[in-house]
């Protein structure tokens, strides 16, 4: 196992739900954690639960400025960063025939340009980091969407599957520097994500929980946990996560 207690963490889309369940493992195992979302005072409240060694950076991952002043920020806190999490994401329901553009360009603009803004910042830590001899991590949260259709949902599942295939592309780009990539696809969850629905959807999903028995966030991070705290030389490189009743 690798020492969780030496690690600098990057988590986004920490203000709530996945992203916030794996910020909180992760500290609780001992890594400094910087906890990204555009929410700054929810997670100024989480890092006072948390410790010390956590700290709330609000950006808007859909912001190139926004970006690269987080980033400034978390350099100057924790130095070299040797674990980023990708969980910020967005699930609207926009069929392409109500032709939603505005809700489209959100849910590209966070689900997948928002991950490689991220990427492009944190590279050459990850390889820096690596190079160093320490174990060097990224992991995405993408969604069981990625492969399964869910009707009027055409748009999410094509971001997730665009952030599937990325995944794998930037394994064969950054494993010979030593740096792992792990693409985790949760099934049903039961987080704040469904409240970006109509009601129509918050119905849906409503239906789904009490036939199928949700996810819980926690059970996303304690995957992630297990994925970086193996020995440097095991890359979990895709992990699907199902609810056991979800075919």
């Amino acid at each position: 196992m690798t020492d969780l207690q030496i690690r600098n963490a990057v988590v986004t889309g920490a203000a709530s739900g996945i992203g916030a369940a794996i910020a909180t493992q992760l500290a609780e195992a001992g890594a400094a954690v910087a906890l990204v979302a555009r929410r700054q005072d929810r997670l100024d409240d989480l890092a006072g639960k948390l410790g010390p060694r956590t700290f709330g950076v609000g950006l808007d991952v859909t912001s190139q400025d926004s970006v690269d002043a987080g980033v400034a920020r978390i350099h100057e806190r924790l130095g070299t960063v040797d674990l980023v999490v990708n969980a910020a994401g967005v699930m609207l329901a926009a069929p392409v025939a109500d032709g939603r553009l505005d809700d489209w360009t959100r849910m590209i603009d966070t689900n997948l340009t928002g991950v490689l803004r991220l990427v492009q910042a944190f590279t050459p830590d990850l390889i820096a980091a690596a190079a160093a001899g320490r174990t060097a991590d990224l992991v995405n949260i993408s969604s069981i969407g990625a492969h399964v259709v869910f009707p009027g949902y055409a748009v999410y599942g094509a971001t997730k599957a665009a952030l599937t295939h990325l995944s794998a592309s930037l394994r064969a780009d950054l494993s010979p520097y030593d740096v792992r990539v792990t693409n985790l696809e949760p099934g049903l969850t039961d987080t704040e994500l469904a409240t970006h629905l109509d009601s129509s959807g918050q119905d849906l999903i409503a239906s789904m929980n009490e036939q199928i028995g949700a996810l819980h966030a926690e059970d996303i991070a304690d995957v992630v946990t297990f994925a970086v705290s193996r020995r440097r030389e095991l890359n979990l490189r895709q992990i699907i996560a199902l609810p056991t009743r979800q075919a």
